[in-house]
């Protein structure tokens, strides 16, 4: 880029491309692959002064590695964001961000509706460490601010939820947080860095699985938490320097050629999905959709005051529960089944035998994920194949009560 070019602000797609690109001296016009474990000194003054902060250099690719930089580089330029710090997933995100942050005595507040691993993180791992724990339901502001009108050092939540897709208020729960004196840490994963900012709607933190729509291709695993640089490097960069939750080069690099083109699969996967969640609602053999732009939506207008688009995600719930949820997705050839999403091929995944299998039926029920709800990612396929492959397997269960 031209120094004028540099100077002007980029929109997304564009950063998604340009967005803190360095070059070697060699040139190369994708980015380079630092697989090292180490780096070398001019001299053992100078590996001193590195260690004591004097001077700026690498030194083990668990504090640090040129490809990981450019990769967290440009995520916080597209999240809008201080800094930013990638790990080896999703989930060593969300932990690091809370273990780096919270202490025996302390207080946590989160959403209930919270994906499987991260519900087990609140509920179970946290306790251990002596952190109160108190769980709310995240559409309901009165339990918001019942729970935070104590002191409390952090709040966790997910907007749309994993697998519901239900809506928190974000700008309205940040303001009872930093009230009560938390810091806000939100996984933004459903809706993505382009469809939601919960940086600009005054939350602290942002954490991704990389692993999703960053990655989109369901090749390599990674995480990120965001926020400002002041917290970023005197509270997590030690926890993650010293634990070692590490994302690899080589899974920094894939995740920047992911990065690429994620403005073009994302659009393309929400208009998949709008249209697929109308389909699905039209089928006497679906009970109910949840879309966050659908009009039956019970949080449409929060949805779109948040997110620019609805996401790639629909929840649907069959007719006859567990056995004919198991029949619909056994009987899909097109769509695959995998606990994965945001990937570019559909996939479809039963919640409560797979990802919130372990929370617990009573929780479960509490979430409104019920035997007959399937999670459907929905990917880049032709919708009209989605909409074949999807009416192929409804007939299929149709036939059967037929013949039944």
């Amino acid at each position: 880029m031209t120094d004028n070019a540099s100077a002007r602000p980029l929109r997304p797609a564009t950063l998604l491309l340009h967005g803190a690109l360095e070059r070697t001296p060699f040139g190369e016009t994708s980015e380079a692959m630092f697989l090292t474990s180490g780096f070398v000194y001019d001299s053992a003054e100078q590996a001193e002064r590195t260690f004591t902060g004097e001077v700026s250099h690498y030194q083990y690719s668990r504090f640090g590695n040129p490809t990981v930089s450019a990769f967290e580089q440009r995520m916080a330029l597209l999240e809008g964001a201080e800094a930013c710090r990638a790990t080896a997933t999703g989930m060593a995100a969300v932990s690091s961000a809370l273990l780096s942050h919270l202490k025996a005595g302390d207080r946590i507040v989160a959403a209930r509706a919270l994906f499987g691993s991260c519900h087990w993180i609140v509920a179970n791992l946290l306790p251990r460490y002596d952190i109160e724990c108190v769980f709310v339901d995240g559409a309901d502001l009165a339990q918001w601010r019942e729970a935070l009108s104590v002191p409390t050092q952090a709040v966790l939540l997910e907007t749309p939820s994993n697998p519901m897709l239900e809506i928190v208020d974000l700008r309205a729960v940040c303001d009872l947080a930093h009230a009560a004196g938390a810091m806000v840490v939100v996984d933004n994963v459903f809706a993505t860095p382009l469809g939601q900012k919960p940086l600009e709607l005054g939350a602290d933190v942002v954490v991704y699985s990389c692993t999703k729509h960053i990655d989109g291709q369901g090749r390599v695993l990674g995480g990120a938490v965001l926020g400002r640089a002041k917290w970023v490097e005197d509270v997590l960069q030690p926890f993650i320097r010293n634990t070692g939750p590490a994302m690899s080069p080589f899974n920094a690099w894939v995740l920047l050629k992911g990065l690429e083109t994620m403005a073009l699969r994302v659009e393309a996967m929400a208009a998949n999905a709008a249209r697929i969640a109308d389909f699905l609602a039209a089928s006497p053999a679906i009970a109910r959709v949840w879309y966050p732009f659908r009009a039956d939506h019970p949080q449409e207008a929060l949805a779109r005051a948040q997110m620019s688009n609805g996401g790639s995600l629909v929840a649907f719930e069959v007719r006859g529960g567990k056995a004919e949820a198991f029949r619909l997705m056994n009987a899909l050839r097109l769509v695959a089944i995998s606990n994965n999403l945001g990937d570019s091929r559909s996939l479809a995944t039963h919640p409560a035998t797979t990802t919130h299998m372990r929370v617990g039926a009573e929780e479960r029920a509490r979430l409104g994920i019920t035997d007959g709800v399937i999670r459907l990612s929905v990917g880049l396929e032709d919708a009209l194949d989605l909409e074949d492959d999807l009416g192929a397997a409804l007939s299929a269960l149709d036939a059967r009560e037929a013949a039944e």
